[in-house]
């Protein structure tokens, strides 16, 4: 599996193209003001100092585990800071999150997967006047993510606890909308295209999905080709650890790889 994600990893650095290799004035914009942001930003400081904080913890934590797991720890009892390590999105990944949320200027942000909640930190940081709902499945990770939003001061979070094929329905019936969904649990092929469905009858002119770990297995790839394949998709831009999938109507439908 480590071999072949590291040749899908080399294929996709040889085919993807930078923001001037793109022929689409929305891709292009995207990339050049978005993607490609790599200026400081105020915000980020304080979420990576909480950071630095889980990869020095000790602690212990039960992990219950509803998704495909880990690729790198099956045990089910773990201590933060390996959790931190090894299963929270980088900085860079994070913060690349983080643009693209405030890009949106979305109202309503939701996250499927909190782990830890560091990059629901970045995503409650990137909009603090929207409303922030994230689903977790581990009742003990959560707990350590609400403590973290508590002393980030972050109170606009609700923290769903439970698992994402009761709660993502509840949730998505209840809004009129969706603006911003940022997908990053289960990791498998037929719950990843159910949460797709789920999402698309509030999808609108300027929602965003992103999918996350579309290279993590085959049936995430085929699960990502059959995204972009849907009828209501326009635009996607695969930046390899994420999938971006745009419903702009008008626009002509068009697949981009994106070095990142």
């Amino acid at each position: 599996m480590v071999l072949q994600f590291i040749s899908d990893y080399l294929k996709h650095r040889l085919t993807a193209k930078s923001r001037h290799g793109t022929h689409s004035p929305f891709v292009y914009k995207l990339v050049d003001e978005v993607i490609y942001d790599f200026s400081p930003k105020a915000e980020y400081g304080v979420i990576e100092e909480q950071r630095k904080k889980l990869l020095h913890d000790d602690a212990l934590i039960t992990v219950t585990d509803l998704g495909a797991g880990s690729h790198l720890n099956k045990n089910r009892q773990k201590q933060v800071k390996e959790i931190a390590k090894n299963a929270l999105k980088s900085p860079r990944l994070a913060q690349l999150i983080f643009r693209l949320a405030r890009y949106s200027e979305a109202n309503h942000i939701a996250e499927l997967g909190t782990c830890l909640g560091v990059t629901t930190a970045y995503l409650a940081k990137s909009r603090p006047e929207a409303e922030v709902v994230t689903m977790e499945g581990c009742p003990q990770t959560a707990a350590r993510a609400a403590q973290n939003f508590r002393e980030l001061g972050l109170e606009h979070i609700e923290l769903q606890v439970g698992n994402f094929d009761q709660l993502l329905p509840e949730f998505i019936e209840k809004q009129d909308r969706l603006d911003f969904v940022y997908i990053d649990g289960n990791h498998r092929e037929d719950a990843t295209l159910n949460y797709f469905k789920l999402c698309l009858p509030k999808v609108h002119e300027n929602t965003l999905l992103i999918f996350d770990d579309i290279y993590w297995s085959e049936g995430m790839k085929r699960a990502w080709t059959e995204i972009k394949n849907h009828p209501d998709v326009t635009v996607t831009v695969d930046l390899f650890w994420i999938g971006l999938v745009y419903f702009k109507k008008g626009q002509a439908k068009e697949h981009f790889k994106i070095k990142y």
